[in-house]
């Protein structure tokens, strides 16, 4: 499993090509799959960090760059959450059929692994760092004063707010339907201190998901968590997917 996981070159339903790299582990564990947030890619030190933790503890994982993002191909204009849902999907069509899966998205990451989680049962096991649920008001809170397809998200040049990434935030407006009609197990990860995903969110998902289900409030921690360490999520993740992912 391990050679072949590595070796793999995954693309989307595009054709562009999907950068992602690839932490061997115990071959009968699984696989866990990590997501990035808005702005972000497989490198930030938050997946690196609990890539390598759960490595190390026999998890096998796999970081991926939604297309668009980072050195995956694709144009970050197009980057959505419905689109990046697509390419989860997508990787997923191109892994072995009997792989044991588990999903572990940051932010928006998570809103994706939500997203194709409630549409695809390949996903056994659900983690959320820090994770977007309301997708239309982080919208307003973050880019409200933006004027879409000319500004850009907290003023990184090479992120330019698009109309489509505005329109497809105030579609989705919310996920706790998803949540609610999830199913699997939701382990839910958040900073007491974020200011950028609300810790409401992780809340509110909380209350709405059915069992098995756990809500992990980090002390102090930021929205990439890096006031705490990563040792914490490492930890948690590994407890859970312990006794979930099987």
């Amino acid at each position: 499993m391990s050679t072949d996981l590595a070796t793999i070159e995954f693309s989307n339903r595009q054709g562009e090509r999907l950068d992602a790299a690839f932490h061997p582990g115990k071959p009968d564990r699984g696989l866990v799959i990590l997501g990035h947030g808005v702005t972000g890619n497989k490198d930030r030190p938050l997946l690196v960090g609990v890539a390598e933790g759960l490595s190390a503890l026999g998890w096998p994982c796999l970081r991926i760059s939604f297309s668009g993002n980072g050195d995956s191909e694709g144009s970050f204009g197009e980057a959505t959450v419905t689109k990046e849902s697509e390419d989860l999907r997508d990787v997923l069509d191109q892994l072995p059929d009997d792989l044991k899966i588990a999903y572990c998205g940051h932010s928006m990451g998570a809103a994706v692994g939500l997203m194709t989680a409630a549409v695809d049962h390949r996903i056994r096991v659900v983690v959320n760092l820090a994770g977007m649920i309301r997708t239309e008001e982080f919208l307003e809170r973050e880019f409200g004063d933006v004027e879409p397809d000319e500004g850009c998200m907290w003023d990184e040049p090479g992120c330019p707010l698009s109309r489509g990434y505005v329109d497809d935030m105030e579609s989705i407006g919310d996920l706790l339907d998803e949540v609610g009609g999830l199913a699997r197990p939701l382990l839910l990860i958040h900073g007491t201190a974020d200011d950028v995903v609300l810790p409401e969110d992780s809340e509110e998902a909380f209350e709405a998901a059915s069992e098995p289900k756990s809500l992990i409030r980090i002390e102090g921690a930021g929205h990439s968590f890096e006031e705490s360490g990563y040792e914490p999520l490492v930890s948690a993740i590994h407890e859970w997917l312990g006794e979930h992912l099987r």
